[in-house]
């Protein structure tokens, strides 16, 4: 029996394997911004990475979609997570200009905890032990891995943790949304309010970027749009709580694109850590499968 009223067992393990999709696009998506926060504005990198979603939801929604974004009753629920998420990024990509990318999304990863207790009294979700298993072994892999010990206080650590914190409610409201709405009218409510907000700040903050910069743009544009996509019907279909403990495998990702975009080696640790992530990825996969066996 699910931990969800609604939600099979087979479409939880759906889930899992949309979040982990989901998250390798999302660590590609960060990569680039860290390599473009370097020389571009943060607003100005949301904004293109708005224009490129807005523009990709209009294409298929068309005439559809655009009905439904006047008609939904949860206008006021769906612009305030637009809202929170704004923030979050604008934190985290802010903080990503000094912070290594293992420590940053170290930092970052204590999103996964606070969804996983928040669930049980917002969304009513029973959190078994399997999950809190997992959830433990993830986060263990990641202590591991970044080193956290090599991560000093600074304004760039609390911007990041107060990111994660503010992550974690808007996927809290994500869940509560997708019970009644459409992962396109998501993604379309929250990046039209990037684009008029961001928009309006780049117009007075413009850096003309380099022909590479723009190649890097309409990447993050692309596979934020897609990474967003497949992380809303991923949560449609599983619990918070399972899709916070995906959330990790998305650290494996960030380790390979920092050796392979910065020269940035693994350490032993770093092995041994990822090496956790794997298995509480594929511990949670199995437990779920055995719930529906």
């Amino acid at each position: 029996m699910s931990a969800i009223p609604g939600v099979g067992t087979d479409r939880v393990v759906t889930g899992i394997g949309l979040g982990m999709l989901a998250y390798s696009l999302f660590a590609t998506h960060d990569a680039a911004n860290k390599y473009l926060a370097a020389s571009l504005p943060v607003w100005q990198v949301l904004f293109f990475r708005s224009v490129t979603i807005v523009t990709g939801a209009l294409v298929f929604g068309r005439g559809k979609l655009l009905a439904r974004v006047v008609e939904t009753p949860l206008k006021l629920q769906l612009l305030g997570r637009g809202a929170l998420t704004l923030l979050a990024w604008l934190l985290y990509y802010t903080a990503s200009r000094e912070l290594p990318l293992a420590q940053l999304m170290t930092l970052y990863f204590s999103s996964p905890i606070i969804v996983a207790v928040l669930a049980i009294p917002i969304l009513g979700e029973r959190v078994n032990a399997a999950r809190w298993v997992a959830l433990g072994l993830g986060f263990t892999g990641v202590l591991l891995a970044s080193d956290p010990l090599g991560v000093h206080a600074s304004l760039a650590t609390a911007l990041v943790l107060a990111a994660a914190v503010l992550w974690a409610i808007a996927i809290l409201l994500m869940r509560l949304i997708a019970r009644r709405e459409s992962s396109l009218v998501q993604i379309f409510y929250q990046n039209a309010l990037f684009l008029v907000l961001t928009g309006s700040v780049t117009f007075f903050l413009w850096t003309p970027p380099t022909p590479l910069e723009f190649a890097l743009l309409a990447l993050i544009g692309v596979f934020g749009g897609a990474g967003q996509f497949i992380l809303f019907e991923g949560v449609r279909l599983a619990p918070a709580s399972v899709m916070s403990t995906v959330e990790y495998t998305g650290l494996i990702w960030a380790f390979l694109l920092g050796y392979l975009v910065w020269g940035d080696i693994p350490s032993p640790a770093t092995w041994l850590g990822a090496g956790l992530i794997f298995t509480s990825g594929l511990f949670l996969l199995a437990m779920e499968r055995r719930r529906r066996a």
